[in-house]
């Protein structure tokens, strides 16, 4: 995921009866796969107790995109190493076969929140959770964790 801000855009404010929208660009994503030919698309707020662990090791049927809101969270795909996303940092995964290990809450003192659209494919859940016979069956395709 690229934070490249050469995507940056202006709005022309023709109005002029106060100041046009500031547009960011918080993150991009080369290269992202495709959604699932009649895909649902689903947007959902995720909060967070302190120290929760977030969702047991899964898979989507499509691609995701989040933006941390409040917080930070720990975020673990397969092959890639823990990272902390914090409040103003988005994440993405490309859904599908790949194992989304971690999402829990990183502060043990607050509540973390974030938001997440997801690419279903039609007639399957939002969230398959990975057995564990699978999770160790694919050990290997795990980044080493200090």
């Amino acid at each position: 995921m690229s934070t490249d801000h050469a995507h940056a855009h202006h709005l022309d404010n023709p109005d002029k009866s106060g100041p046009p929208p500031k547009l960011d660009v918080v993150a991009t994503v080369p290269g992202a796969p495709p959604a699932p030919e009649g895909a649902e698309a689903m947007t959902i707020l995720v909060t967070l107790p302190p120290n929760s662990p977030g969702a047991p090791p899964h898979r989507h049927s499509g691609p995701a995109y989040g933006y941390v809101v409040k917080g930070a969270i720990n975020f673990e795909l397969e092959g890639d190493p823990v990272r902390v996303v914090r409040a103003g940092e988005a994440f993405w995964e490309p859904g599908g076969d790949v194992i989304h290990y971690q999402d829990g809450n990183h502060l043990a003192d607050e509540e973390s929140a974030f938001v997440v659209t997801m690419f279903c494919a039609p007639g399957q859940p939002m969230l398959v959770p990975v057995s564990e016979e699978e999770l160790e069956a694919r050990r290997d395709r795990r980044a080493p964790r200090s």
